[in-house]
């Protein structure tokens, strides 16, 4: 409920209790560090606020009235409140400088977050603590709840989902692949499979909720129109590690995260297939909750360490009849 106008500032009432404390103005007014003057005036003004008289002054000191001291009484209760949120403020604003709590989606914990963090630790100045970062990961949309409750710091995210309600920025682009092993037929095969056959084929992707699953549905709606068939995946997993055994053990087409599979791709355990119809790019993007600007301390830190930094990958040059890699530059085999 608001308060009615008669209840003084804090300022005021430490004023009140010095009174009591001192028995004197000027001893108040060195205490404090200001005028006896100034004192005189927060107490009369005081007076006038509450509507009653709060200090009897005499030639031999000032002392609280009646009144004065069952506000004082009241006074003490409130500031030693206020002493303890003080305090628990200073040690929240610490809390942010020394932890990180990170929520982010699977490609980013797997594949890119290590690099960035070690990278990040390594360039903090010696003489300052190295923070706790506590990671978590899961999938897009949980992500994005862990930041919205309040339950991240901050957040990575992955495909097309921007989210409501939340500040982010971008710190990268990836983009999937369909892969199989070598002996698959889609392997061998010199017609790029199109989207329909895609919709039509059970995949080994992840689950609902993932920025890759996400990315795909969105793909082939933009190709096939909302709403179009898509059958039942082969299998549906919970992380991006994962749906790259499946793949490698040649359980059916699988789509991944070039990240992913970029050392497959590059030794042949996996090839690339030609989906010319479809756009399967997408963008990394750090998200948080509050101000526009990232929150300060480690957060901060952490958001501007990573934007100088060229991520997710370095620009090479795609192997004979691939596709290019957008934003990873990933050599890859592509299905003839």
């Amino acid at each position: 409920m608001a308060l009615s106008t008669h209840v003084p500032d804090l300022a005021a009432l430490e004023v009140l209790l010095g009174v009591a404390r001192e028995g004197s103005l000027n001893s108040v007014a060195r205490a404090v560090g200001v005028s006896q003057q100034a004192v005189s005036a927060r107490i009369r003004a005081m007076e006038a606020q509450t509507g009653v008289t709060l200090v009897h002054r005499s030639p031999r000191g000032s002392r609280l009235t009646a009144e004065g001291v069952v506000i004082a009484e009241w006074a003490a209760r409130l500031l030693g409140v206020a002493a303890e949120m003080d305090a628990g403020i200073a040690a929240l604003r610490a809390d942010r400088r020394d932890r990180l709590r990170v929520s982010a989606s699977l490609t980013i914990a797997e594949q890119l977050l290590p690099g960035w963090l070690s990278s990040f630790r390594a360039a903090r100045r010696p003489t300052s603590a190295a923070p706790e970062i506590l990671l978590t990961a899961i999938n897009t949309t949980t992500v994005i709840a862990h930041v919205t409750e309040g339950t991240a710091d901050l957040g990575f995210t992955e495909g097309p989902q921007r989210p409501a309600g939340l500040h982010g920025r971008v710190v990268g682009h990836d983009r999937l692949a369909v892969v199989v092993t070598p002996g698959h037929p889609w392997a061998r095969r010199r017609r790029p499979v199109g989207a329909a056959e895609l919709a039509a084929t059970p995949l080994v992707s992840r689950e609902g909720g993932s920025g890759t699953l996400d990315t795909l549905t969105a793909a082939l709606a933009a190709v096939l129109g909302r709403g179009a068939p898509q059958v039942v995946p082969a299998l549906s997993l919970p992380t991006t590690a994962a749906v790259r055994s499946a793949a490698l053990a040649g359980t059916a087409p699988a789509v991944i995260s070039e990240l992913a599979v970029e050392d497959d791709l590059a030794t042949g355990r996996l090839v690339t297939v030609r989906t010319p119809e479809l756009d399967l790019r997408r963008t990394l993007r750090v998200i948080w909750d509050g101000a526009a600007t990232p929150p300060s301390g480690v957060a901060r830190d952490l958001i501007a360490h990573i934007t100088r930094r060229d991520q997710p990958g370095r620009t090479r040059r795609p192997a004979s009849g691939a596709q290019p890699a957008t934003g990873t530059g990933i050599p890859r085999r592509s299905a003839a």
